[in-house]
Formats: structure tokens, C-alpha cells, sequence
């Protein structure tokens, strides 16, 4: 494969299964994880890979390998099913309308279907035909794999990117302090009484940062993190939310409903992930 990356069997099985170095598009950009699949698939697998989505949907700026397109939703899809024909997997998060045609245009090639969150949770009948479609569909959350279970889907752990998110201890604040991420347009990201009777139990000193008043590019994350000690994750959701991730990362404690994570799964590294992504692919094949 180019790469000293899979070692033993998994070497073995993806090269019989023709998995040489591969070319990967990835279509739209849900929370910036399509930039990390890719990167590091061209990063340890050297496959080449791309991401696309449009420059209104990514408002924070998290298509740090790829492209935005400034254009109208209709010349985006245009543009996705044209540049498809380039590549031998296509990779869709969320725009689940492509799956259909994906699949009547290009028989041969592998279409993976990824759902991260809202764009599937509960909606699994309403859009069971689509599913279908799709050669796999994976999701980032344990909560919709169990709800996806009779579908079939399978479970992708979301990648951190390790090369932005890490330790700074030297802008650590001197006062014990946390963090949490508030967005009144989210029903998810509205628990501010939880988050503030966290942080007096806890006797720490909160900041609720309001991420549609003072947006902050994506880039810059890993500096507001490293500035607190602790992370305060939603509490609508029960697993760890990819900011929550991405704090780990850089050694900020997150405090999720009763208890403090102090360390990244491992499951959420880019290369365990990537392992994941290879056996799931390998079965399709």
C-alpha cells in the first residue's frame, strides 16, 4: 500500500481485496471529520484522497484538507457526482439526497454513507430506502449505532485530529477554570444551568462561550482549550461530543453528566480509526 501502516493480515487481506492506494472523495464535511478521515488517509495509508463542501456550511472554517466551494446548493451537487468519477470511493457524510444517484451513475465504485448526529437520529424508517442504497453506512456515536442496529450500519468511533488538538501547558490558567461550548440555536448545546451548577460544585471559575456571537475558526480551538482545565460536555447526549474529543486531546478534563474523563479513548486516534474504516471495508469488498 505504499505504507507501513497495516501490518500482518490487514496488509495482506486489503491487498487481495485490491486495495492499493486508493483514491477517496469525500463529500461534505459534518464537524470537520471529513478533513480528518482524509488527512490521514493520505497521511498513514498515502491514498489519495480530497474533501469537498460548500463555503456556507462551514462557517467555523473546518475543512483544513480540502476544498470550499462557493456556490449554490444545485452546482455543488453538479460538481460532487462530476468529481466522483475520478475516484474509487465515495465517501458521503450527511447529504444523504446523492446516495441514489451516486449509485445508478457509478456501480462499480464504493459508496459509504456516514451519519453523525441530527441528520439521522429518529429518522431511521423515514430514510430506510437510502440506507439501502449505500454499500455501508456508518455512524460517529454509539447512541445511533444501537438505534441502527436492524439496519445494518456499523460503527466508526470520530477521529481526533492529532496534529491541531494538543497539549499546551503553558497557557494553562493559573485558577482551576472550565469551559463549555454554548450555542442557543442547538437544542443540544442550551444546558447552561447544568453547566454552571457543575462548575459551583466543583468550585471552579466558568466561562460560557456563545459560539454564534463570537465564532471562532476551528484552527484556533486547540488555544481556547489549553487555556482551562476542564471541558463541560452537553448533557443531551450521552457519549462524548467530538469538542469533548478534541479537549481530551489536549490534556483539558471534560466533565460528562456525573463523571470526569481524563484521557482520549484510544478508539477516537486517528490510527485506530482508521483501522475500524479498513475492516469494515475490507468486509464490503
Amino acid at each position: 500500500m505504499g505504507s507501513t501502516f497495516l501490518t500482518g493480515s490487514y496488509q495482506e487481506r486489503s491487498e487481495k481485496k485490491g486495495m492499493g492506494t486508493m483514491k477517496v472523495l469525500h463529500i461534505w464535511n459534518t464537524a470537520g471529520v471529513a478533513s480528518t478521515l482524509a488527512l490521514y488517509q493520505n497521511k498513514l495509508l498515502k491514498w489519495d484522497t480530497w474533501v469537498i463542501t460548500r463555503s456556507d456550511a462551514d462557517k467555523f472554517g473546518h475543512t483544513i484538507f480540502g476544498e470550499t466551494c462557493r456556490c449554490s446548493p444545485a452546482e455543488f451537487i453538479v460538481k460532487a457526482i462530476k468529481m466522483a468519477r475520478q475516484y474509487d470511493v465515495i465517501h458521503v457524510h450527511s447529504l444523504d439526497r446523492l446516495i441514489k444517484t451516486l449509485k445508478i451513475l457509478y456501480k462499480d465504485k464504493i459508496v459509504i454513507l456516514h451519519y453523525h448526529g441530527s441528520d439521522i437520529r429518529g429518522l431511521w424508517e423515514h430514510k430506510a430506502d437510502i440506507i439501502s442504497r449505500a454499500d455501508v453506512v456508518v455512524v460517529s456515536t454509539p447512541d445511533l449505532f444501537d438505534e441502527g442496529k436492524q439496519y445494518g450500519v456499523y460503527y466508526l468511533p470520530n477521529p481526533v485530529n492529532l496534529d491541531l488538538f494538543r497539549p499546551m501547558e503553558h497557557l494553562r490558567s493559573r485558577h482551576q477554570s472550565a469551559i463549555y461550548i454554548y450555542d442557543p440555536s442547538s437544542w443540544a448545546l442550551r444546558d447552561v444551568d447544568y453547566a454552571r451548577e457543575i462548575a459551583n460544585n466543583m468550585k471552579l471559575k466558568l466561562y460560557i462561550h456563545d459560539r454564534n456571537k463570537r465564532p471562532i475558526p476551528y484552527r484556533y480551538m486547540p488555544y481556547v482549550f489549553n487555556k482551562f482545565w476542564y471541558l463541560i460536555d452537553k448533557l443531551s447526549i450521552y457519549s462524548l461530543s467530538l469538542t469533548a474529543l478534541e479537549a481530551l486531546a489536549c490534556n483539558v478534563k471534560v466533565v460528562k453528566r456525573e463523571r470526569i474523563v481524563e484521557e482520549l479513548p484510544r478508539e477516537h486516534t486517528p490510527i485506530e480509526v482508521l483501522h475500524t474504516l479498513l475492516r469494515i471495508m475490507i468486509k464490503i469488498m
